[in-house]
């Protein structure tokens, strides 16, 4: 069992989810059950996956829950250019996001590619 405290990409993740969360707060009302729910559920899914992974008996299940995570970080590029593209969300916080959100599914490949160099 790996400690996820201590993952880079566990924290990364978790401050996106934070900002996520602040940004949503200025959404419009009519969109809390919509767009909103949408961007935290898949916000919130980076992070838990990956400590869902960490518990894992294996560096191959580890590895499955890091897939799901990028699966939720392309989730979360849509949803952030949908969001830009409907002007909820100003263009230079959007593409911050982004960058960030990338940055976290760069690191997740590479540690999925350390996990499957040791099978």
């Amino acid at each position: 069992m790996k400690d996820f405290r201590k993952l880079k990409v566990w924290e990364k993740a978790h401050k996106i989810t934070l900002k996520f969360y602040k940004i949503t707060k200025k959404f419009p009302r009519e969109d809390l059950y919509g767009l909103t729910s949408q961007i935290r559920r898949a916000a919130v899914s980076v992070p838990t996956n990956i400590l869902e992974g960490c518990v894992r008996s294996s560096d191959a299940n580890f590895a499955r829950f890091l897939y799901i995570s990028i699966g939720s970080t392309s989730e979360l590029e849509y949803l952030t250019h949908l969001s830009s593209d409907l002007k909820y969300i100003e263009n230079p916080s959007s593409t911050n996001l982004l960058e960030e959100v990338n940055e976290v599914k760069k690191m997740l490949i590479t540690l999925i590619k350390k996990l499957r160099a040791y099978e």
